[in-house]
């Protein structure tokens, strides 16, 4: 381990003491579950290789995983049909467009472009095998989230009628791939895993788990469980370096220089690949979607360790 525990611990404290009265930012109000969050809660936790997790705040208020869950139902599909079939049916470029962009898909003539925006989602849920049986596609994807994260999961069910109240964009997505043969399932079944997924209750603890099986190359450090091959790593974190924070993500790699996946939950999951998982929660969201507190408090704990994905050390 490259960190002491010393060290992460001082970190997060500190970072935790530096962001916890930043008040900029609004809950999300586009999804009524989210806008009534309580807006004051924030808490950091890191996973370490040796199963460590170093916890500073309210990581064990449980939040919908929303967008973040994108990144483990890509997985899944890389682990059932191979990184090269992920590239040819859904692909790995972004779009420079917001998550949620009908545009992108025709701008890209057909093609989801990537498994971490919307429309990828939704295709990579259609791609879960079996193919044709909804519950049984629930219980493989819900069972490896589960795995990533390190401990169980439930749905919440106010945020998923929520959701599913409201995703009216989500179902022209679906059903525009259809038009265009890139879902690979019934599209409003698609549309339902994929909306069941996002309203996932997780902790920012579960999530630095699940960032922390990312940068252990695909062992869960806590449970000791392989959940993909290790050679998978470096595909899926650049998937996350490329389009994590959508239309943003550039801004972000310069100014932080960690991959991060975000949601607008308020929860971000970020990666330094053989050192540790970061998760940061905070339901005050930024214009474009993403917590403030979450993203300061990642910036600096990287910054304070003196990590970047892009520098040498």
């Amino acid at each position: 381990m490259k960190f002491s525990r010393e060290q992460i611990t001082d970190a997060v404290k500190e970072a935790y003491s530096k962001c916890v009265n930043i008040q900029e930012g609004a809950n999300a109000d586009y999804i009524p579950y989210l806008k009534n969050i309580p807006s004051d809660l924030f808490g950091i936790a890191v996973s370490l290789p040796d199963g460590t997790v170093v916890e500073e705040g309210d990581t064990g208020y449980i939040f919908g995983i929303v967008s973040v869950s994108k990144v483990p139902t890509a997985i899944l599909v890389m682990n059932q049909y191979g990184p090269d079939i992920l590239m040819d049916k859904i692909g790995a470029d972004a779009t420079g467009l917001p998550f949620n962009s009908i545009f992108a898909i025709l701008l890209e003539k057909d093609h989801p472009s990537t498994p971490l925006v919307n429309s990828g989602a939704i295709s990579a849920c259609s791609m879960v095998q079996p193919v044709g049986d909804s519950n049984k596609k629930w219980s493989v994807i819900h069972d490896f989230i589960q795995k990533m994260c390190g401990s169980e999961l439930g749905v919440i069910e106010e945020l998923y009628r929520s959701e599913s109240e409201t995703n009216f964009n989500n179902r022209s997505i679906a059903w525009l791939l259809k038009n265009f043969n890139r879902i690979y399932d019934d599209p409003d079944l698609s549309l339902d895993l994929y909306t069941r997924q996002c309203s996932l209750g997780v902790t920012a603890r579960q999530l630095a788990v699940c960032a922390g099986t990312l940068a252990n190359n695909g062992t869960n450090p806590v449970t000791g469980d392989r959940l993909y091959p290790q050679e998978y790593t470096s595909k899926i974190v650049s998937l996350i370096a490329t389009v994590g924070f959508y239309e943003h993500t550039g801004n972000w790699m310069y100014t932080a220089g960690i991959p991060a996946k975000t949601g607008v939950g308020g929860g971000i999951m970020a990666v330094m690949p053989g050192d540790f998982g970061i998760a940061a929660f905070s339901p005050k969201l930024d214009e474009s979607g993403n917590s403030v507190k979450a993203q300061a408090a990642i910036k600096y704990i990287v910054e304070k360790l003196g990590v970047n994905v892009y520098g040498c050390r």
